[in-house]
């Protein structure tokens, strides 16, 4: 009988001879769990870094992914294997909580389980591998504190920020215009911060894409951007001081909601119903009028009858937007979202500076700008670029930008990067292993050699020689006591991560250490696999 991996991880069992299948148990389970949970982790080692490499995912119906965004990567992958999923799962979370790190998180998961695998090896009891790894990670935890930096800024003074967030965005596809990228990122966040609670309201930041144009013209606009354009091609394309009516309610007659036949016999009566449906549109229009709006935003659609008539009492009207879109509208105008014509009234209406319709090259596609709302400083991000991949790959940088942004205004407390934190963590979890009696001594000093595999991955992916690189660092790091000597991957001449800005948020890095560490002991807890219908 021998065990085997098939593409997605999964291990089955080859027989040979009329064997018997038996259910893997005990330590065979556990190495075929890290087994299958490391070849998730070699697949994202590669993306680790500025130099990282970029995948392509094509799923079942033909659509296209490039991204070297670990928690992308691993979504799209659909990987059907229990314990790869907890590493699916373990990137999301990091995703959720931080934005930023989800490559690093797994990778550093995968180097523990490599690790542990080697002590399991040995003999060691998994329980004691976990407290040692336990143990090991409060040690990193705290000397990461002793090691930060904290940073200054002010709404003048953004330099810090923008330093963070091109951080971030150096590994990304758009890394190109990562200063301007940086910068529109900072801008949004501080829009809707409130710097005096250290709060970031995400709900008022829009991100919209439209692909065509080039990356560099993606702008930071002061409103709200929607896709939709006026009902009608001769209503105004610019409002001024516009007072709009947010509506859930139709533009249309009511229709019995029970079953009915109608029959029509003479020319009276339809001209009967017709005066009614006349009378209806009318009224509908005329409360909008009364109530003082100058344009009409509406859920629902409308018939040509009611565009029509809109058109002729000089209302402008967008039709078919969203419900979130609606909301965020209300949010940022002061409006009230109104179910029925009847509630009109001008206390309810939206105020915004300028309604206006921007069009896009040669395509005739266009889109709505609301600016200088009443109510709130809401910001649209608006991406172009050549295609929708593109589009979709510099919305997910941006995303990352401004949770790193929101993180540093919540604790603007930084460590440096370029793998000097895991280094400088790994000397003190090694010190601390020379303290420790027992068992865990093995477990804790295990830990320590984990860490250095992200430095390694990062100098392996920069086209360096990783044992050299991190050899060299941890040798200066000790002589010089300095915790930001990290892998010059960039090749600019020094090792100083402060000379090259690059840093990342403290609370980021200490979530990436408790993370991987909570799923590893989960896998190496885990000692037998049990399918539905499969207990024998």
């Amino acid at each position: 009988m021998s065990l085997v991996f098939d593409e997605y991880g999964r291990p089955f069992i080859i027989l040979r001879e009329q064997q018997q299948k038996a259910r893997i148990k005990g330590l065979d389970a556990q190495k075929a769990n890290i087994l299958a949970a490391r070849s998730v982790t070699n697949l994202l080692r590669t993306s680790l870094g500025p130099k990282g490499m970029d995948k392509m995912l094509v799923s079942s119906d033909g659509e296209v992914t490039i991204t070297n965004d670990g928690a992308t990567i691993l979504q799209k992958m659909e990987v059907e294997h229990q314990v790869a999923k907890l590493l699916v799962d373990l990137s999301q979370s990091q995703d959720n909580e931080i934005g930023d790190g989800t490559t690093g998180v797994v990778v550093l998961a995968g180097a523990l389980l490599e690790q542990a695998e080697k002590l399991l090896d040995r003999g060691l009891h998994p329980v004691r591998i976990s407290e040692g790894f336990e143990q090991a990670m409060e040690v990193a935890l705290k000397h990461l504190q002793t090691i930060a930096d904290r940073v200054e800024f002010t709404k003048d003074n953004t330099t810090p920020l923008v330093d963070t967030a091109m951080t971030t965005l150096s590994s990304k596809i758009i890394n190109v215009y990562k200063r301007k990228m940086a910068q529109i990122a900072v801008d949004a966040v501080l829009s809707v911060a409130d710097l005096d609670n250290n709060d970031v309201n995400f709900d008022m930041i829009k991100v919209e894409g439209k692909p065509g144009g080039r990356l560099e013209e993606t702008e930071l606009i002061k409103g709200i951007v929607i896709d939709k354009e006026f009902s009608h091609p001769q209503m105004p394309k610019e409002i001024k001081d516009a007072k709009m009516c947010i509506l859930t309610c139709p533009f249309e007659p009511p229709k019995p909601k029970t079953k009915h036949k109608m029959d029509i016999t003479s020319k009276e009566a339809y001209d009967k119903l017709y005066k009614y449906e006349q009378d209806y549109f009318t009224t509908m229009v005329k409360q909008c009028k009364d109530s003082g709006a100058n344009l009409v935003i509406c859920q629902w659609g409308f018939d040509d009858e009611a565009n029509h008539l809109l058109l002729q009492n000089g209302l402008p009207a967008v039709r078919w937007v969203g419900g979130v879109e609606l909301e965020l509208i209300a949010i940022a105008t002061g409006g009230r979202i109104v179910p029925r014509f009847s509630e009109l009234s001008e206390a309810k209406l939206g105020r915004a500076g300028t309604v206006r319709e921007v069009s896009f090259g040669t395509t005739k596609e266009r889109m709505l700008v609301i600016e200088d709302c009443a109510c709130s400083n809401a910001v649209t991000v608006l991406i172009r670029g050549g295609n929708k991949m593109i589009v979709d790959e510099a919305h997910r940088s941006l995303h990352d930008a401004m949770c790193v942004v929101r993180n540093l205004i919540k604790d603007n407390r930084v460590v440096y990067g370029g793998g000097s934190a895991e280094i400088a963590c790994s000397l003190a979890v090694s010190a601390f292993a020379d303290t420790v009696p027992g068992i865990e001594q093995y477990a804790i000093r295990a830990f320590a050699d984990a860490l250095d595999d992200l430095p390694m991955a990062l100098a392996e992916n920069a086209g360096l020689s990783p044992i050299t690189e991190v050899t060299s660092i941890k040798a200066r790091q000790l002589a010089e006591g300095n915790p930001r000597l990290g892998v010059d991957c960039n090749q600019i001449g020094s090792n100083d991560m402060k000379d090259h800005l690059v840093f990342e948020t403290l609370i980021g890095k200490m979530q990436q250490l408790q993370l991987a560490t909570q799923v590893v002991k989960m896998i190496l807890k885990i000692d037998d696999v049990i399918m539905y219908g499969g207990y024998t």
